[in-house]
């Protein structure tokens, strides 16, 4: 009996957190205004290629590049984190989110390592990923503590993990200790299936320490490299995305994040270099990419 219970407990919670997914969606899309700019049907591209040729000629031409010849707003979702990263975030935000990500076809989510459980309930079958953050925002934690936090992270369902460099120890010329501080967090990741994409929080260094800091981390076994975590001076800027794109090359991925509200701003990233957007307005994006085409 005690089992049974356990069971009709834990359908339960599924039920009433996949209620609470679409309840809130609908309540915040009608107090906003905002209609479905209707993405996924996948009709625009096949029945107005004009529409389609003029956003690549416009500068999109590294999505189709990257992901094949399919539908603009789509290809784009699928370079989006869709973040949310504040600290007062509420489980029925993190459950927007996810139902965000699954409607729009995001590549994952990405939030804190205290709702990582929750988001691998909420995407479990989907084929959004459930990112998190660790050593966030500062990275000023040692290299064994990152490893732990991205273990239980893990544990927890996460499939990437977005780690804040040691950045005083690289602004201290520490470089063996920056590369420890990567490789030990790479190693988990990479024994447990997950990829590592490491903030180096540009707007703090400088182009010579962002060049060093991008070195470190593909010769430390990192998949990517991210310009920033959204909570230091400043974000992502073209500059910094084409200056990490030389240094790692074609082969290591590169996240432009922390500022990326528009359409525009998305494209030029990805013009730069990027492979990955982060951003908590990707619905806005998306939409402003279904108007343009």
């Amino acid at each position: 009996m005690q089992f049974e219970r356990d069971t009709v407990e834990r359908l339960i919670e599924q039920i009433t957190k996949e209620v609470l997914l679409h309840l809130h969606d609908q309540e915040a899309r009608a107090q906003q205004g905002i209609t479905d700019p209707c993405i996924a049907c996948g009709r625009c591209a096949e029945q107005e290629p004009g529409k389609a040729r003029a956003i690549v000629e416009a500068g999109a031409s590294r999505l189709g590049n990257a992901l094949g010849s399919v539908k603009i707003a789509q290809d784009l979702a699928r370079m989006i984190d869709h973040t949310l990263l504040k600290p007062d975030a509420t489980q029925a935000e993190i459950a927007q989110l996810c139902y965000e990500a699954k409607k729009y076809g995001f590549a994952a989510v990405c939030v804190n390592p205290t709702n990582v459980k929750l988001c691998a309930e909420l995407l479990k079958g989907s084929p959004v990923k459930v990112c998190t953050v660790v050593g966030f925002p500062l990275g000023a934690t040692p290299p064994e503590v990152k490893a732990y936090e991205a273990q239980q992270a893990i544990n927890d369902g996460a499939t990437e993990v977005d780690m804040v460099v040691n950045i005083g120890a690289l602004k201290s010329q520490d470089y063996a200790l920056v590369e420890q501080d990567i490789g030990t967090v790479a190693r988990t990741c990479h024994n447990n299936g997950a990829i590592l994409k490491v903030i180096i929080e540009a707007a703090l260094l400088s182009d010579e320490e962002k060049i060093k800091a991008c070195a470190l981390a593909k010769a430390a076994g990192a998949d990517y490299v991210k310009t920033s975590t959204g909570f230091g001076p400043g974000g992502a800027t073209t500059a910094d995305v084409a200056l990490m794109r030389r240094v790692v090359g074609p082969g290591m991925g590169v996240k432009a994040a922390g500022g990326i509200r528009s359409f525009e701003t998305a494209r030029q990233m990805v013009q730069a270099g990027a492979t990955r957007i982060g951003a908590s307005a990707g619905v806005k994006i998306l939409h402003e990419a279904q108007v343009a085409a």
